[in-house]
């Protein structure tokens, strides 16, 4: 299992940032990633993302991505659980206000767990799946203020969030 973590601070309220974070829309333009989601959104949500748009007539294919909001607490914590073949990626975000400043902490954890393979195939590629998910960690973060913008942006229909 390979973990990494960052934090990032924003002027925007613990509210706006888990609005642009925690609630998974329709399409997010910013990630190119449309979900399905079953339920409303909480502990135990399931969802399948797929990247692109796709057509509301048109389910996402048997194969796309299975996940489930994993734990869940309005304002504080989000996190998702990511099921693919090979392995599961879990993500979880913690919004708390930001210290000395106005505005919020956004701590964003990543972790990676292969399932099933070899170990010794793991071993050898320890050192690219730790830069990977270190990568994944601070593309989520550098993609905050887009996200944000787009939530508070007047078109944010428009773009499903």
């Amino acid at each position: 299992m390979t973990t990494a973590t960052g934090t990032r601070t924003v002027p925007q309220s613990r509210a706006e940032v888990w609005r642009a974070l925690a609630v998974l829309e329709p399409y997010c333009a910013v990630c190119d990633v449309s979900y399905v989601v079953t339920g409303t959104a909480g502990l135990g949500t399931t969802f399948v993302c797929v990247p692109g748009r796709i057509e509301v007539d048109r389910p996402p294919a048997a194969t796309a991505p299975r996940g489930e909001i994993v734990e869940w607490e309005p304002q504080k914590t989000v996190a998702t659980r990511l099921e693919l073949t090979p392995e599961t990626w879990t993500t979880r975000i913690e919004l708390a206000d930001a210290v000395d400043e106005a505005g919020t902490a956004v701590t964003i954890t990543v972790t990676h767990q292969p399932k099933g393979g070899s170990k010794l195939v793991r071993f050898v590629q320890k050192g690219a799946t730790t830069r990977l998910v270190q990568h994944t960690v601070d593309s989520e973060l550098a993609k905050l203020p887009e996200h944000l913008a787009q939530v508070n942006s007047p078109d944010a229909a428009d773009t499903g969030n």
